[in-house]
């Protein structure tokens, strides 16, 4: 080809590849994607909500993220992590660290699901943590075995990651566009209530503390010993309320990054954490709660009014 055909060629050529890397607001595709929301679910049925009911078109592959990330030009993003500590911390340094994605005006949420303890919500609940709190760090002894320590629990020391205070105008602000909302409810999960002595109760909005934990356990015990860590660990200010697997790891990374400010935590109840009188452990364990489906309908209810709020009011880095 001569030499000025090939020039105009390589001309036309670079043009079209430049227009067709340009879309919206001509951002071409190496641009990092602007999150407004970064909404965090752990596993596929807590992600499948906003999957089905929110239009998601925009897919960022992250390098040793879990999973790839959905966002849309609104500024939503939805990032499944994995459950457990391990998982959620991974992923979140791996997002985080990204340079496909940029979080300088984001707000971060959980939205999962939980155990609770009966005598402080009930299944179908959603709860605002202002504490969240490290059931595993210290020494867990055999309580028989070290009588002059209760539940056998001795903290050693803070590990610099055992409790998280969460931002209380965030928290505030979250539990007050939603503490009115209409949740769903069904027939089978009030038996399950009637079971626990709570024949009349009904979901509610409520702030409380959550605990994170690797071992899913189960047995009243326990939970009186989460309860107990939850008033050691905050000098008696948290109040145990629910149970799950991810959220002092996700808090872990947000604040080495400088985002722990922007964190909400929003953990709906699909089990209780202990069996109902006359039930076994392992039964418990087994048991699928009527719970389960109503905490993620109820997550998602109460996430996306929060997310609007939030896509509308984003964070402003200070000048």
């Amino acid at each position: 080809m001569p030499l000025r055909r090939w020039i105009v060629a390589l001309t036309v050529f670079t043009t079209v590849a430049m227009t067709a890397g340009c879309g919206d607001g001509g951002k071409s595709a190496a641009d990092p994607v602007e999150v407004g929301v970064l909404v965090i679910t752990m596993f596929d049925p807590e992600t499948e909500p906003w999957l089905q009911r929110e239009s998601l078109p925009i897919t960022v592959d992250v390098p040793t993220a879990y999973k790839p990330v959905h966002c849309n030009a609104d500024g939503l993003c939805v990032a499944e992590t994995g459950q457990g500590k391990s998982n959620a911390a991974a992923t979140m340094m791996a997002l985080l660290d990204s340079p496909k994605l940029d979080f300088t005006k984001a707000h971060f949420l959980t939205v999962g699901t939980a155990g609770a303890p009966p005598d402080q919500v009930t299944l179908g609940s959603a709860t605002w943590a202002r504490w969240v709190v490290d059931f595993d760090l210290g020494n867990h002894l055999v309580p028989a075995e070290a009588p002059s320590l209760p539940h056998g629990y001795r903290p050693v020391e803070s590990y610099n990651t055992a409790a998280y205070r969460l931002n209380d105008k965030l928290v505030d602000t979250a539990f007050g566009l939603t503490e009115h909302a209409t949740l769903a409810d069904s027939p089978e999960a009030a038996a399950e209530r009637a079971l626990f002595g709570q024949p009349d109760r009904k979901p509610s909005v409520t702030k409380c503390d959550t605990m994170t934990g690797d071992d899913w356990f189960s047995g009243k015990e326990l939970s009186d010993t989460a309860r107990h860590i939850m008033g050691v660990r905050t000098n008696g200010q948290g109040s145990y309320c629910t149970t799950q697997m991810e959220d002092n790891a996700t808090a872990a990374v947000l604040d080495r990054h400088g985002y722990l400010d922007r964190y909400l935590t929003l953990r709906t109840v699909s089990n209780f954490d202990q069996p109902y009188p006359g039930q076994t452990v392992l039964d418990h364990l087994e048991q699928q709660s009527a719970g389960f489906r109503l905490s993620l309908d109820n997550g998602y209810t109460l996430g996306r009014t929060v997310v609007d709020y939030l896509l509308k009011n984003p964070y402003q880095p200070a000048r």
